[in-house]
C-alpha cells in the first residue's frame, strides 16, 4: 500500500542527459570521430582494458558505462575514494557469478590515482586471467600515479575539455530535452559556457541551478544578469596538488624564462584567481630569479625577496601587486642559467670525487704548531697585489685542474664579469710565464 505513495525521484541533469550511444556524446573528437582509437576499438567487436585519463566532466564514467552497453557487458563500478582490497574481491565475486550466466564483467574503478600499489595490485591477477575488462579513470598523470604494471595492460587514452561550440550544443541539448520551459539568450549561454569551464559536468549542474532559481524567481526568459545574481559562480577549475597545479606553474616558469611578461602575468593571475598559494607562488619566484637570471642581473633576486617579504606584510588581494611586478621584472630581465649550469656541474663533480686535502698554503694558522707545519705559509694576500689580484695562485686541491665551470653569458651584468674574468686568465697566464 505504502508504494502507492511513493515519489521516484528525479535524476539530476547530468544523468538525465547521459548519452545512451556512442554517437550522442558531445566532444573527444580526436577519439571518438571516424577512424579515430576509440571509436575503432568499439568497433573491433573485443573489449580490452583502458585508462581514460582527463580534467573533471569530461565524459569518462559515460565512456566506460557505453562500453559495457556495447559489448552486452555487466557494468560493476567502483569509487577508489570509497572501495578497498574487500570490495575489489567482492566486484571479483560479482564477476565470476556473471561468467557463470554467460555475461562477461567491465569493471570500472573511478579516480583509480586514489587506490594505493597493494590495492592496485590486487587488481593485476584478475584483469590478466580476463575474469573482468579493466577501465580506470583518472584525473592525474597515470604514469605517475598507477602502477607500471597495471599501466602495462591497458589502453591510456587521454580525453580533453570540451570547448565552446561543444558546450554549447549540451546547452540546445538540455533545453530540447529537459529545460523547454526555459528561454535562454544567447549571451546568457555565453556566460554559462565561460563559467563551465570546459567541464560539461559543471554546465548541466549550472543549467540545473539556474532551472531551480528561475523556477523560484517566476522567470522564464534567462538573461546574464540573472545569471550572475542568482547562483554562486567560480570561473575556475583549479586543483591544488593535481597535475594542472604543476602544468600551470610550469607555464608561468617558461613564461618567465622565456622573456614574455604578458604570458607571466597571465599564468601567474590563472594561479591566484584559482586558488593557488601565493607564499608557494612567492617561493616559486624566487627560485626563478636564481635559476634563470642570476648573476646576469642581481637585482631580480633582490626583487622576488621583496615581492615575497611585501606579501607576507599585507596578505592578500594587496600583497599579490608585488608579486605580479616580480614577474614582469624577471620576464624582462637579461637571462642566464651559467651560475646555474656551475652549481650543478660542481655538486656533480663533488658526489663522485674522492675528498681531497684543503693544500697546505690555503690553511689557516691559529696556533704556532700549525704555523711550524707551513699552514698558511706562502699565502698570498690578493689586497696587497697588483689588481688586488695573486696572479698564478692556486686555491683548488692539488690534482684538480681549473673545470671552467662557470661561463658567463653574453648578457646583462655578465658581459663585464666575462670582461674581467678574461683580464685575470691573462695574468695568470703572464705570470706563468
Amino acid at each position: 500500500m505504502n508504494d502507492l505513495f511513493k515519489v521516484a525521484p528525479v535524476p539530476p541533469l547530468a544523468e538525465a542527459l547521459r548519452p545512451k550511444t556512442l554517437d550522442q556524446v558531445i566532444g573527444q573528437s580526436h577519439l571518438l570521430g571516424a577512424g579515430k582509437p576509440l571509436r575503432l576499438a568499439f568497433e573491433s567487436g573485443k573489449p580490452h582494458s583502458m585508462i581514460l585519463w582527463g580534467p573533471p566532466g569530461v565524459g569518462k564514467t559515460t565512456l566506460a558505462r557505453l562500453t559495457a552497453t556495447a559489448f552486452s557487458c555487466e557494468f560493476v563500478a567502483l569509487s577508489a575514494v570509497f572501495s578497498g582490497v574487500k570490495d575489489i574481491r567482492a566486484a571479483m565475486e560479482q564477476a565470476e557469478q556473471n561468467l557463470a550466466m554467460g555475461k562477461h564483467t567491465i569493471l570500472f574503478v573511478d579516480e583509480i590515482h586514489r587506490f594505493n600499489k597493494s590495492q592496485q595490485d590486487a587488481l593485476l591477477p584478475y584483469a590478466e586471467s580476463g575474469l573482468v575488462t579493466f577501465i580506470g579513470a583518472t584525473t592525474e598523470n597515470p604514469s605517475f600515479e598507477v602502477n607500471s604494471a597495471l599501466l602495462s595492460r591497458a589502453q591510456v587514452y587521454v580525453l580533453q575539455s570540451l570547448n565552446e561550440e561543444e558546450l554549447r550544443q549540451l546547452v540546445v541539448r538540455a533545453c530540447q530535452h529537459v529545460l523547454a520551459h526555459l528561454t535562454f539568450v544567447p549571451a546568457a549561454i555565453d556566460t554559462l559556457v565561460g563559467y563551465a569551464d570546459g567541464d560539461a559536468r559543471r554546465l548541466l549542474n549550472l543549467l540545473e541551478q539556474t532551472s531551480a532559481a528561475s523556477g523560484a524567481a517566476g522567470v522564464t526568459v534567462i538573461d546574464p544578469a540573472f545569471i550572475e545574481n542568482a547562483l554562486t559562480l567560480n570561473a575556475r577549475r583549479f586543483d591544488k596538488g593535481g597535475d594542472n597545479f604543476y602544468d600551470q606553474i610550469s607555464a608561468l616558469h617558461k613564461s618567465v624564462r622565456g622573456s614574455n611578461p604578458d604570458a607571466a602575468l597571465y599564468w601567474l593571475c590563472r594561479m591566484l584567481d584559482g586558488g593557488a598559494d601565493a607564499r608557494y607562488l612567492s617561493r616559486r619566484i624566487v627560485r626563478m630569479a636564481w635559476e634563470d637570471i642570476g648573476i646576469a642581473d642581481p637585482r631580480a633576486m633582490q626583487i622576488a625577496n621583496d615581492a615575497a617579504a611585501t606579501y607576507e606584510r599585507l596578505g592578500s588581494p594587496e600583497g599579490e601587486l608585488a608579486l605580479g611586478q616580480a614577474v614582469i621584472y624577471l620576464a624582462v630581465a637579461a637571462k642566464s642559467n651559467a651560475g646555474y649550469k656551475a652549481f650543478n656541474q660542481a655538486m656533480a663533480f663533488v658526489k663522485q670525487d674522492k675528498s681531497r686535502e684543503v693544500p697546505v698554503h690555503l690553511r689557516n694558522a691559529p696556533t704556532k704548531l700549525m704555523k711550524e707545519l707551513g699552514y698558511g705559509h706562502a699565502y698570498r694576500y690578493a689586497h696587497d697585489e697588483p689588481h688586488a689580484y695573486a696572479a698564478g695562485e692556486t686555491y683548488l686541491p692539488d690534482g684538480i685542474k681549473e673545470p671552467n665551470w662557470y661561463k658567463p653569458v653574453p648578457r646583462g651584468l655578465e658581459i663585464k664579469i666575462a670582461d674581467k674574468l678574461a683580464f685575470l686568465k691573462k695574468l695568470d697566464d703572464d705570470a706563468v710565464k
